[in-house]
């Protein structure tokens, strides 16, 4: 049984779009597999689709130059007047965005259709020669939602929450598996934990190689590999350059350049504290998160996860800030965390523009409506409309002077209808 995923259909819509359909994500997320169920239901139809991987010498020979390109697209597509051309792990090329905006700005009937393994070039390189050209769609590894549905066989679409709130033991179950293995799908696919920590092994060996070593050209791989595994072992707290810096062996700017890079590259994510009160309020030290659960369990050889409740905790607030990303995501709405120099901290902030949403996660099973000083004293400072509590299950409210603090399952961030 095959993995759906939610961009699909976004995907198929915009292939009637004008604008060059550009999907990025992690190495491994499914770009290919996505951009082979779209060609094949385009195949369906009858429409005519040419399929190029860069990964692949065979195809890579073509992309010498435009004129090279184009000759081949010809020869294939025969007489068709339109076609779907799609471009696997465009990053390949060296000057990918101007290569694509002379393929668009030929003004054909060709619809392009590209994916890259990395933002490296595709946001930095592409975006500049790109603009009003394309769209870019973001895949991830595979979401809880989707886990969630392909575990249990797809019984359940549009009714996630029913099922969690009737069967407590199965919604434990799928959450604990996720936090655990994440969402490859390589790794989702796996029978047995043995196979499944052996995927992450190959999805981890082959990012090192390919988009460490050779695309980035850094010298100290050894040194970029043990700077993730301290992020994993501090993911969602507060980090200081100068102690990573050390214990890497790497110099500070060289640091700060690897750890762009591991954002770039869809590993890690870094988020930023949000403040008004420069002077009380902490405004330099960002915290990061992994992409992937899988992953970042990898790094460290952690797989008991239930033994452990503090990195419990740390997995399950990297879930809800994936959870909340995806849910912003397509808004003007910024996500932040909160802290002052006397240690008041908020998991997350949400930056609404017009008010605030703070949000406190709380992973513990015994819960209680009580919020801590930290929240309170949020609420007392900004006096926002609404603050939630994100817990296991606990449904309740709270009202905190003109705040309303509502207590909410983490299930109930889930919206089936966003990739």
């Amino acid at each position: 049984m095959e993995i759906k995923r939610n961009l699909f259909a976004q995907l198929k819509s915009h292939l009637q779009e004008p604008e060059i359909t550009l999907v990025i994500g992690p190495r491994q997320a499914g770009k290919t597999t996505l951009l082979k169920e779209l060609a094949r239901d385009l195949e369906n139809n009858e429409e005519k689709v040419l399929f190029f991987n860069l990964d692949i010498d065979r195809d890579a020979q073509f992309f010498t130059s435009q004129s090279a390109l184009m000759e081949r697209i010809q020869l294939l597509a025969g007489t068709q007047k339109k076609a779907y051309v799609f471009i696997d792990e465009v990053q390949r090329l060296r000057n990918a965005g101007l290569f694509l905006k002379g393929l668009y700005d030929r003004g054909l009937a060709y619809k392009w259709i590209a994916t890259g393994s990395g933002s490296l070039e595709l946001k930095e390189y592409i975006a500049e020669s790109l603009v009003g050209r394309k769209r870019n769609f973001y895949l991830s590894t595979v979401s809880i939602q989707e886990f969630i549905h392909y575990a249990t066989d797809y019984q359940f679409v549009g009714r996630l929450v029913d099922l969690f709130e009737q069967d407590e033991i199965q919604a434990e179950e799928l959450l604990k598996a996720y936090l655990t293995f994440g969402g490859y799908p390589r790794v989702v696919t796996s029978p047995d934990f043995t196979a499944k920590k052996a995927a992450l092994a190959e999805i981890f060996q082959g990012y090192i190689e390919r988009d460490i070593t050779a695309l980035l050209q850094l010298e100290k791989s050894s040194s970029f590999v043990r700077l993730l595994q301290l992020l994993a072992s501090r993911s969602g707290k507060l980090i200081n350059f100068n102690d990573l810096a050390k214990k890497t062996e790497l110099s500070v700017p060289t640091l700060k350049k690897y750890l762009w890079y591991s954002e770039k590259t869809f590993v890690t994510a870094s988020l930023s504290p949000f403040f008004r009160n420069k002077e009380k309020e902490i405004t330099k030290a960002p915290q990061y998160y992994f992409y992937d659960h899988g992953l970042r369990n990898f790094l460290l050889d952690n797989w008991s996860i239930e033994q452990r409740p503090e990195d419990f905790g740390f997995l399950f607030q990297q879930l809800i800030y994936h959870l909340l990303e995806n849910r912003y995501r397509n808004s003007v709405a910024t996500l932040h965390y909160w802290r002052t120099q006397n240690q008041a901290e908020v998991d997350f902030v949400v930056n609404l523009g017009r008010t605030l949403l703070p949000i406190e996660v709380k992973s513990g099973k015994k819960e209680k409506t009580s919020i801590q000083r930290s929240l309170r004293s949020f609420i007392e400072r900004y006096q926002p409309e609404q603050a939630w509590v994100i817990t296991r299950r606990l449904r309740a409210e709270l009202e905190v002077g003109k705040t309303t603090v509502l207590f909410k399952p983490w299930y109930d961030l889930l919206e089936e209808d966003k990739g």
